[in-house]
């Protein structure tokens, strides 16, 4: 990933977030994150990645099943937003990634997920998904799964939501991301299993897939 795509990219986001238009914000929990959360298997404690955090109100379902949530979030405003909307005053310290707040079992780091390095993700048992992946252009998904993802320790389970437009190409974001590219870009460094495909709501003729990955030890792919 190019200084100039990363620079393109975070101006677009906090500009969006400044005006308000965050249509990709959802109020509830991800009925995908609900029903297919179980197969992942994972105990209470267990740590949880969230990049491209937003606000979202999964951080807090997440954090309701005992599990410790680390969530990355470029904008400032979603960042404290989501601590305001939910009545939580966070422990605030600052490091070379960010700005960390923390209150309970959910740290949300104000900062670029890309800077995170391997031993800031080592103890990460999962990651959940929802909207990173849909939200980069093509250039920056490959660098997003090939560094990012690659930087996540072995075992490490993943709970994936991509989103598919039929018909030509559609500007985005979110972008369409179909099967296919999902396997181009995690495989065979994580296995990819695909557990649901259905319609998007509010989205005309658009298809909702819920993926499930493991990173692999190296040379356990294929």
């Amino acid at each position: 990933m190019s200084a100039g795509h990363a620079i393109v990219d975070h101006d677009f986001w906090l500009q969006r977030w400044r005006e308000g238009r965050i249509g990709f914000h959802q109020q509830d929990i991800s009925p995908q994150l609900r029903q297919h959360w179980p197969a992942l298997g994972l105990v209470a404690a267990s740590r949880v990645f969230v990049p491209l955090a937003g606000k979202s109100s999964d951080l807090l379902w997440l954090a309701g099943l005992g599990h410790r949530v680390l969530g990355v979030e470029l904008s400032p405003l979603a960042v404290e937003q989501f601590f305001a909307d939910n009545g939580l005053e966070p422990v605030v310290h600052a490091s070379g990634i960010g700005q960390h707040y923390v209150a309970g079992p959910i740290e949300l780091i104000c900062g670029d997920a890309f800077a995170l390095d391997a031993a800031q993700l080592a103890d990460c048992d999962a990651v959940y998904d929802r909207a990173a992946l849909v939200a980069l252009p093509a250039e920056m998904r490959k660098s997003y799964a090939q560094e990012l993802y690659a930087r996540l320790p072995a075992a490490c389970q993943g709970l994936l939501i991509a989103l598919e437009h039929p018909g030509p190409m559609r500007a985005g974001p979110p972008f369409s991301v179909d099967e296919t590219q999902v396997r181009q870009l995690f495989e065979p460094a994580w296995r990819v299993d695909r557990l649901e495909r259905c319609r998007a709501i509010g989205a005309d003729q658009a298809a909702t897939t819920v993926y499930r990955l493991q990173h692999l030890e190296a040379g356990q792919g294929g």
